[in-house]
């Protein structure tokens, strides 16, 4: 269950507008306040349940989620067992969602894993049906309350527990309030009433079931109206059939809304996808309303609850979610590829040239962050580590613009030796500043917005790579910032004529793109060892090279050929590109990736 956000000004008018009307409603009718108390308590108690019962989990949800997506019938499991457990269809989507986006798991795999979240959010109904039923269950929830408060007194541990029994109490109240608020109203709720005959009857109902699902964000909520109203008299089974069909789309809208708008391109397409299937489902429960009411009628008389309206709507969604497994099972493979002809992977804007350099170019953006990885701290730190990978290779390409050198060249096996010894002419760079602010200033702000939106607990490893992931991106830019200073002298002297100072700046710019490429190789480089000796290796040649940089350039200042203000350019110069290196250099220093993210990337790699 998650709120959408309106803007504060918007959200503070809505607030106080909406206790107004509410407040003025209430004075007017007890039964509608009892209604509406325990549609409260009910909500507040939902939410209790699905925090505590994710605390108890720790991190084990995320690993079996990371294991569990190898194969469709395993996905499908998950999804089922994550939502059974939990009774959030939204939560579990939504932390699939984050992972696909992160990169943990593959499309495929999150497909399954919604047909099974909706098969599992089934259970929640059938507890609630049962629930609903002439039992009153306050006198439970009393002592309920009781061991839940005394369980926060009891460590991290006992706290969530305690949380998780504190929800369970809640929704009893809230069970008995939401049918003393119906046995109050009496005829003055009598939905029944309201002809439900026909097509349009069905979708007025279908339609009251969505809407009250997206203003409450949870079908839990709506289906256990629709359960007390029915127990109440209130409702014909026929009109809690439809309502119930309605809801299941409404699950869909906040999670898709979530998805599209907040999410990447791979979290997109999850959200699609578990909106169709809601919307097949249910399209296909309306044309098969009629056979599968009968079917429902005819199971429940076998199974000797054919007088009882709350578990033959309980039994309709089984029957019709489990219809649409069914009916999805097979186009999954299709469906994917669907999804990504659908919704491609979206390029960075391409480099501009120097003719537009004054132009409006189009600004890149992160590619790898959405809101819903931040549901999970491995999934945000996973996304963070894709994003600085994207942010480091837009660094490098606008750095190499700056030498007058063509970023495709990083990937390359080797170097035109042509093209390092060419000048900017006759086609000049763009300004390394003009690029820093199309290409990379727009990614790593949205990276350090990315990283102070996350409000869950981090340890002390998750910390030092939040810390280091910081300082990595801000070393990045810096190193963006130090070749705008290296371009100015570079493109001139290039443009000039041959002789000792321009010999130099090329010796320069060779080296720097040498190490360059060398970085941008070490991007997929996952072994420690490997990696630590390869930075070795190439800060070594760092050293020897500007030793023997200086050396060759106070030869030369000696022996007359370069003069001393030319000579303290090149030294600058030569600090600027060691700049650049070393900067680009520590974000393999970065603080390594915390081992439960590790794991959760062998867990995936092995399923």
């Amino acid at each position: 269950m998650r709120a959408m956000r309106l803007p504060p000004l918007l959200g503070t008018l809505f607030a106080l507008s909406l206790a107004v009307l509410l407040g003025w409603s209430f004075w007017r009718s007890a039964g509608w306040l009892q209604l509406c108390a325990g549609l409260a308590l009910f909500l507040f108690g939902m939410q209790c349940l699905e925090e505590g019962l994710r605390q108890l989990a720790g991190g084990g949800l995320e690993r079996l989620l990371a294991r569990s997506t190898g194969t469709p019938v395993r996905g499908l499991l998950f999804g089922m067992g994550g939502t059974a457990l939990l009774q959030s269809t939204t939560l579990v989507s939504l932390l699939t969602i984050a992972f696909i986006g992160s990169g943990l798991i593959q499309l495929a795999g999150g497909i399954s894993v919604i047909l099974g979240a909706n098969l599992g959010a089934t259970s929640g109904i059938w507890l609630l049906a049962l629930a609903g039923q002439d039992l009153s269950l306050s006198p439970l929830a009393l002592p309920l309350l009781v061991f839940g408060v005394l369980g926060g007194f009891t460590g991290a541990k006992g706290k969530a527990a305690g949380r998780v029994v504190l929800g369970v109490a809640f929704i009893f109240l809230g069970i008995d309030q939401l049918k003393l608020g119906f046995d109050q109203s009496g005829a003055g709720l009598d939905l029944a009433s309201v002809e439900g005959s026909g097509v349009a009857g069905t979708a007025l109902f279908v339609l009251a079931g969505l809407a009250v699902t997206v203003v409450l964000q949870s079908s839990h909520a709506t289906l256990m109206l629709t359960l007390a109203a029915l127990g109440g008299g209130q409702l014909q089974l026929e009109q809690g059939l439809a309502i119930a069909v309605g809801s299941n789309v409404g699950s869909s809208v906040s999670t898709a809304f979530v998805g599209m708008l907040g999410g990447n391109r791979s979290g997109q397409r999850l959200a699609l996808a578990h909106a169709l299937f809601n919307i097949v489902t249910a399209t296909a429960a309306l044309v098969l309303l009629a056979p599968l009411t009968w079917l429902v009628r005819t199971v429940a008389g076998i199974a000797g609850f054919g007088g009882n309206p709350l578990l033959q709507l309980a039994l309709f969604h089984t029957l019709f979610n489990a219809g649409g497994v069914a009916l999805f099972w097979p186009w999954q493979r299709q469906l994917e590829a669907r999804l990504v002809r659908w919704l491609p992977d979206r390029p960075d804007p391409a480099m501009p040239e120097a003719h537009e350099a004054d132009a409006a170019i189009e600004r890149v953006h992160a590619r790898h962050l959405s809101g819903p990885a931040l549901e999970s701290v491995d999934a945000a730190a996973a996304a963070v580590a894709l994003e600085l990978r994207h942010l480091g290779q837009l660094c490098m390409e606008v750095i190499c613009q700056a030498l007058c050198l063509p970023a495709r060249g990083l990937a390359e096996a080797e170097t035109d030796p042509a093209l390092l010894d060419g000048s900017c002419a006759p086609s000049p760079a763009v300004d390394a500043g003009q690029l820093y602010q199309q290409r990379v200033k727009g990614v790593y702000g949205d990276l350090l917005a990315f990283m102070s939106r996350l409000e869950l607990p981090l340890d002390e490893e998750h910390q030092r790579f939040w810390s280091g992931s910081q300082l990595a991106a801000m070393q990045m830019v810096n190193a963006v910032k130090g070749a705008q200073h290296l371009q100015k002298n570079l493109q001139r002297r290039l443009a000039g004529p041959d002789g000792p100072v321009r010999a130099a700046y090329l010796d320069l710019r060779a080296w720097l793109f040498g190490q360059l490429r060398a970085l941008h190789a070490l991007h997929g480089q996952d072994d420690p060892e490997v990696l630590a000796a390869e930075l070795a290796r190439l800060d070594a040649e760092a050293e020897a090279f500007h030793a023997r940089f200086r050396q060759q350039l106070f030869a030369q200042v000696r022996a007359g050929a370069i003069g001393g203000l030319e000579a303290g350019s090149l030294l600058n110069d030569q600090g600027y590109a060691d700049q650049v290196y070393r900067q680009l250099r520590h974000l393999f220093d970065r603080a390594g990736e915390p081992g439960s993210l590790q794991q959760l990337r062998q867990l995936s790699t092995v399923a």
